[in-house]
């Protein structure tokens, strides 16, 4: 028989608090909360994204503080999730400025998927790096948005 603590325990809503918490910590590109970092990620968390493949919660740590600080300001809009034991997904439009990018707002469409027991240990992101950049750095940009309608016409 389970006793009302473990029953909590090994109730879904353990997971559900654990992305939402994972959310709230991404929701300001600029300013996450980098002081949770701990609460939301294990040790030797593995990340993942069309650039990087990084390991270990202090490197996670350098590079989202590295990251923060190239953005003028940017935010993620979460627009649906699918969370079930162990494991999340969570589609998102990132906004961001990035100076190098130039002055206007840029939207990305990603997914993210984690897998989690107590705290987050796989983390693998998945956008259009062209969007994300490619399609904004000049002549490239235009090479580029080219090839995408020539591929879809």
């Amino acid at each position: 028989m389970l006793t009302q603590e473990t029953k909590q325990a090994s109730e879904p809503q353990t997971g559900e608090l654990l992305i939402e918490s994972f959310k709230t910590f991404y929701k300001d590109v600029k300013h996450p909360q980098l002081d949770k970092i701990d609460d939301i990620y294990a040790n030797d968390v593995l990340f993942k994204d069309p650039v990087h493949e990084l390991r270990g919660v202090e490197v996670l740590h350098s590079y989202l503080s590295e990251m923060s600080l190239n953005v003028r300001n940017g935010r993620f809009e979460y627009l649906d999730q699918i969370i079930s034991d162990g494991t999340a997904y969570i589609k998102w439009n990132m906004h961001f400025i990035h100076p190098k990018l130039g002055p206007k707002t840029i939207t990305v469409r990603g997914m993210s998927q984690v897998q989690f027991n107590d705290r987050i240990y796989f983390h693998e992101d998945v956008y259009d790096l062209g969007q994300l950049i490619y399609e904004h750095v000049p002549v490239l940009g235009t090479v580029v948005k080219g090839l995408k309608k020539r591929l879809a016409g």
